[in-house]
């Protein structure tokens, strides 16, 4: 049985689409092609938004960065119920991502000057790493290891709605969001979380292209991929900040 802890993958996702399977069916070369392709479009719409922020055009940046995050959790919405809609909204999550990303990551590099660069290698890096230890086959997500992770995103998931609920009261969860020992290990917490995440998301897409998915579906692993990243990257971001912090 697949399953993942990614939010937009269970293992209904690529039922549907099964039975319509073709001889040219989707791989895992393929959806790392297709995930190369987004990465390199969110880095493109980055472009638009970092300069903003960094030459102090911030009030201009965030109309742009906001827009960006709305459209992107819209899409993600969507593609989450209409999977063959991938290979048009899965760019566009992207290039409204890399809006976000643009804007947040310069917010931080003017606090923090090369954290992000040190946040995109050591998100590269897990990348890499974890996609080794998978090929390796040092690590096989066992169905109590599936359980655990399902557990703790929605834990996460949990204290990050009421933080944000909280937020609209000028209220904040105490501890978390600071530079002290709680803080930094909730966010390293959350970072090794969202990175054991990538396993899962290797795992379901090399049982989804050996289960016979249309190709179309590569579009759709590579956004599943990418909502991974993304993740990962601003966790990344505010872990060495609160780091930073602390030096």
């Amino acid at each position: 049985m697949l399953r993942t802890g990614n939010p937009v993958l269970n293992e209904q996702t690529f039922d549907s689409t099964r039975s319509m399977a073709s001889s040219t069916g989707m791989t895992v070369v393929g959806t790392a092609y297709k995930t190369l392709f987004l990465l390199a479009l969110a880095v493109l719409s980055a472009g638009v938004t970092w300069p903003m922020v960094m030459s102090g055009d911030g009030a201009n940046a965030v109309p742009w960065a906001m827009g960006g995050a709305i459209a992107g959790i819209v899409f993600a919405i969507i593609l989450r119920f209409k999977m063959h809609w991938a290979p048009y909204l899965a760019p566009a999550y992207a290039l409204c991502e890399g809006l976000f990303l643009g804007a947040i990551s310069a917010v931080f590099e003017a606090r923090y000057p090369g954290i992000a660069v040190q946040a995109i290698t050591a998100t590269g890096g897990t990348l890499l790493a974890l996609l080794l230890v998978y090929c390796t086959r040092l690590i096989k997500p066992s169905q109590n290891f599936r359980l655990g992770m399902a557990a703790a995103m929605g834990g996460i998931g949990i204290v990050y709605l009421i933080g944000f609920i909280g937020s609209f009261f000028g209220w904040q969860i105490p501890l978390i969001h600071e530079s002290g020992p709680v803080g930094i290990a909730f966010s390293a917490f959350v970072v090794i979380v969202a990175a054991l995440n990538l396993v899962l998301d290797f795992d379901y897409i090399e049982n989804a292209a050996a289960a016979g998915a249309p190709k179309r579906m590569e579009w759709f692993g590579a956004f599943a991929l990418m909502v991974t990243l993304v993740w990962l990257y601003i966790e990344m971001l505010k872990l060495l900040a609160k780091l930073r912090r602390r030096n």
